[in-house]
């Protein structure tokens, strides 16, 4: 589950907000119009009177780190319920990009029709019947495609590691020659198969020291004799 956030106040409650929650195993998705500075309290009474008397209480949610979901009231009350509550990682679409492409589609569809229907809180129940409705080209080759490229990351504490900088706008430098990957850095630990927390130096030591494996390269030795003219790594 997500927001959608920065929406023209719509209806009589004026609401500039939207939860988002996506059901994974029916993709069922459910649009839920609300207001973006409401809290943890708000959000539970949301789903409790809304979602809950349709579909149960939940075995698993998936959401990011924002405070809503990490204060004490929402892991308590969720403890209470017996649901497992996940965190989602930067960059890490496997883990809730179901929710944000539900999302890119109902921004999408509010820029096409929020003018013609004057309040988005109109066509929320449009968008949810087409969006279910709808087929992806995709469905039949998902599994296929998982299956021939998924390889189940083979990583330790203590081993070094590189991490790409794809995602770093940050680290000094012209982009054009920045290297790939960065590192090594040693593994500290390991979260499960999808993640683990590096031990950052330089630079880097500020930012978050966990990452998906998918960011994640084994470091090879290098051989000096042909290598003898590179510079030590600056991050090491």
């Amino acid at each position: 589950m997500n927001w959608v956030t920065r929406i023209p106040p719509s209806g009589d409650k004026s609401y500039n907000a939207c939860l988002v929650i996506v059901e994974r195993y029916s993709k069922t998705p459910i649009f839920l119009p609300c207001h973006k500075d409401g809290i943890a309290i708000d959000t539970a009474l949301l789903l409790w009177s809304r979602v809950v008397p349709h579909t149960g209480l939940f075995q698993n949610i998936i959401n990011d780190r924002g405070p809503k979901f990490t204060s004490a009231l929402w892991t308590n009350l969720h403890r209470l319920f017996g649901t497992n509550l996940s965190f989602s990682k930067a960059y890490h679409p496997q883990t809730d990009g179901l929710a944000d492409r539900m999302i890119q589609a109902l921004e999408e569809m509010i820029r096409k029709f929020v003018l013609m229907a004057s309040s988005f809180k109109i066509i929320l129940d449009k968008v949810k019947h087409h969006a279910k409705q709808s087929v992806n080209d995709s469905f039949d080759y998902e599994n296929l495609k998982w299956d021939k490229s998924h390889k189940v990351p083979d990583f330790k504490g203590g081993d070094l590691v590189l991490f790409s900088t794809f995602n770093f706008n940050n680290i000094k430098g012209p982009k054009k020659p920045k290297d790939s990957y960065v590192g090594p850095f040693v593994i500290v630990t390991l979260h499960g198969t999808n993640s683990l927390e590096v031990e950052l130096s330089g630079e880097l030591e500020n930012k978050h020291p966990t990452f998906p494996v998918s960011l994640i390269n084994p470091s090879q030795p290098t051989d000096k004799e042909f290598f003898s003219f590179k510079e030590p790594n600056a991050f090491h």
